[in-house]
């Protein structure tokens, strides 16, 4: 009979013990990253529930009061103004819902997530849901996991939806200077968005250019990139290329390019706002303009209405 000595004894008990108790630790562990995937779950389906009521004060509660927003291009700093995005978007949407697909949650150290998933718009029942990736940071604040970070990555055939508000034919008066027309359409399987503009001068006001100005914009997601950039050509001979960007409630289009012939100057830079204004009306100023890097004034606001 073999009979174990007891030191060898204290040192398998320690053994045991320490099994034991690693066996305790990896079990509260996997509890642990249980309640959290739970947690988190169950808070992006209120956060769809929410959106599709229109609540917007339960959307807030699911952000940072410093929460960032990367979606598209833009990037949006802190919950209100986030929020607010979100109900302009509700609103030239009223009918959309969302679904959200958690498909992955990372515990990174307590109480900080990393969320994965699959976010699905419909605009309106019976519509092909319009899919976006998402990945975020979550941060358990009291018994609420909110929203601390969140980058959005739209498919690349639905990037251009913000935009979509601007299809059809837009006018503006030019003082009694000049009409404006701006006609956009889908194009290319609806990758892109083709604008027209034909600026008709007033009787007698057309010194320089009798015939106007005539305009063809192409509007495009770039999807490496997540930016929707524009290219520009005109009956001047200028040209430009630039990107959007969005600030919540203004699209600021960012672009450099050549003047036309009769300019001197090889640079020209300006920065576009669009504001829509909702009911058929959008307001755009050009600010920030530059030739060679020298400054020109901002030019006057133009009051866009849409005729059809």
């Amino acid at each position: 009979m073999h009979v174990v000595s007891p030191r060898l004894q204290r040192f398998l008990l320690v053994v045991a013990s320490v099994a034991m108790s690693a066996g305790v630790v990896a079990r509260a562990e996997a509890t642990a990253q249980s309640a959290v995937v739970d947690g988190v779950k169950k808070a992006s389906a209120a956060y769809a529930e929410a959106f599709n009521k229109g609540d917007f004060a339960a959307l807030a509660d699911q952000w940072t009061t410093r929460a960032e927003l990367v979606e598209g291009g833009a990037t949006l700093f802190g919950r209100d103004t986030i929020v607010e995005s979100i109900k302009a978007w509700r609103g030239r949407h009223p009918q959309s819902t969302l679904e959200i697909e958690v498909r992955d949650v990372e515990v990174i150290a307590e109480p900080l997530a990393r969320v994965a998933g699959v976010m699905r718009f419909r605009q309106k029942a019976g519509d092909k849901p319009l899919e976006s990736r998402f990945t975020g940071l979550r941060v358990r604040e009291g018994d609420t996991w909110r929203i601390a970070e969140s980058r959005v990555i739209p498919a690349h055939k639905t990037a251009l939806d913000e935009l979509e508000w601007i299809l059809g034919t837009w006018q503006a008066e030019v003082a009694d200077r000049a009409t404006i027309e701006l006609t956009y359409e889908k194009a290319l399987g609806d990758y892109a968005i083709v604008g027209r503009v034909k600026i008709t001068p007033k009787p007698g006001k057309a010194l320089l250019l009798p015939n106007g100005i005539e305009a063809l914009e192409v509007i495009h997601a770039d999807r490496d990139a997540g930016l929707i950039r524009s290219w520009i050509f005109d009956s001047t001979g200028a040209r430009a290329e630039g990107f959007f960007e969005w600030d919540g409630t203004s699209f600021e289009k960012v672009m450099t390019g050549t003047p036309a012939d009769a300019v001197r100057g090889r640079v020209a830079k300006w920065v576009q706002v669009i504001s829509p204004a909702g009911e058929g009306r959008v307001t755009t100023h050009m600010i920030e303009r530059s030739i060679d890097d020298v400054e020109v004034p901002d030019a006057a606001p133009l009051n866009f209405k849409k005729i059809r």
